[in-house]
């Protein structure tokens, strides 16, 4: 295996050109671009076989997997790419049963046309990613699809992990009396995308919060081993998150508004556009279930986290036979915190 800096040269030309059939037609120009390409970035033992699959030691205990496509645009925007999404957002999946994840997969469509500097440049994101986490691309696959019947690139990426003795995290598990509680500002990576693909500029540049969060849970579950729910706020945010969580449980939830973090750029920017910042995606928070009397140390070991320092408690669970989420607002009223209903912000991950 070589060494780490190898696979991310610096004065070394891109690639040129741009994808062709050929590179998926299974022949020469396939073999080229994965020995050049995917095997120069992602290198490691597994892949080194040169198999259709990955074959690797299974750690005793409870598995858990995933799969997640990545369809988002504009394919780079402030704080990340759809390179390092893919790698971040599969983790975190993995991460909310409180798993250590320990290999991905990663599957690529390419539409005919697409440059292969772009390419090589979300492939070296992604490799990024996938080394800063400690969470190898052991094995995945390449397609090529014809001009005008993609959108540039697709990254499908799957997971597995596993969950520690003792510790059972799942949205059915939410009770009454406990505390919501939220790792970070919220709404980051939704603007940080929209003001990419409409050209807006804002006083600070708004990054996406994209991040691998295993770290921060493996820290939670150590302080609180009994945490009852974890869940990342992806598409639809904070909201729907919340409605998922109390479907499943059948509970209801009570959120205080001046209790929710965000940046006050993102809440200008919501404001300015028509969103509801409770809408907004986010790629690097999450969402934590814990009984009451465990919220204080469970917020003292997340603020004690990179990506925990903007932690807080949010809300509670409560009795609700048609499982509603509710706020107060700072004005002191109360408002129904429903669904997500169309697509304010399509293409987010």
């Amino acid at each position: 295996m070589s060494a780490p800096g190898s696979r991310f040269p610096g004065s070394d030309a891109a690639l040129k050109g741009a994808v062709e059939m050929a590179h998926g037609a299974g022949g020469r120009a396939t073999a080229e671009l994965i020995r050049t390409l995917f095997h120069r970035y992602f290198d490691n033992e597994w892949l080194a076989q040169a198999n259709d699959q990955a074959a690797f030691e299974v750690a005793a205990g409870r598995m858990v997997m995933t799969t997640d496509a990545h369809v988002i645009s504009p394919l780079f925007f402030p704080g990340g790419d759809i390179g390092s999404l893919s790698v971040h957002g599969t983790i975190n999946d993995v991460a909310m049963a409180g798993a250590r994840p320990l290999y991905l997969s990663a599957a690529f469509v390419l539409e005919e046309g697409f440059p292969l500097a772009d390419l090589e440049r979300i492939v070296a994101s992604m490799a990024r990613a996938s080394l800063n986490a400690g969470v190898p691309i052991v094995t995945g696959d390449t397609k090529v699809v014809e001009k005008g019947k993609g959108d540039g690139v697709f990254i499908t990426t799957a997971a597995i992990g596993v969950v520690p003795p003792g510790v059972h995290i799942s949205g059915d598990r939410a009770s009454l009396g406990d505390a919501i509680l939220v790792s970070g500002t919220l709404g980051d990576h939704g603007i940080a995308v929209l003001s990419k693909r409409e050209n807006l500029t804002f006083e600070t540049e708004i990054l996406s919060d994209s991040a691998a969060l295993h770290g921060l849970v493996a820290e939670m579950v150590a302080a609180v081993p009994a945490i009852h729910v974890l869940r990342d706020p992806t598409r639809g945010g904070l909201a729907s998150t919340l409605n998922e969580i109390a479907q499943q449980s059948g509970v209801g939830m009570r959120l205080v508004e001046d209790a929710i973090p965000f940046k006050p750029d993102v809440l200008a920017a919501c404001e300015l556009l028509g969103l509801d910042p409770l809408y907004i995606a986010n790629e690097g928070k999450l969402v934590a279930i814990c009984a009451a009397p465990d919220a204080e140390p469970l917020l003292a070991a997340m603020r004690a986290h990179p990506l925990g320092r903007d932690a807080a408690i949010i809300g509670e669970v409560v009795a609700d036979a048609h499982s509603f989420v509710q706020m107060r607002t700072k004005f002191g009223g109360s408002r129904v915190v429903d669904w997500l209903a169309g697509d304010p912000l399509p293409r987010i991950c």
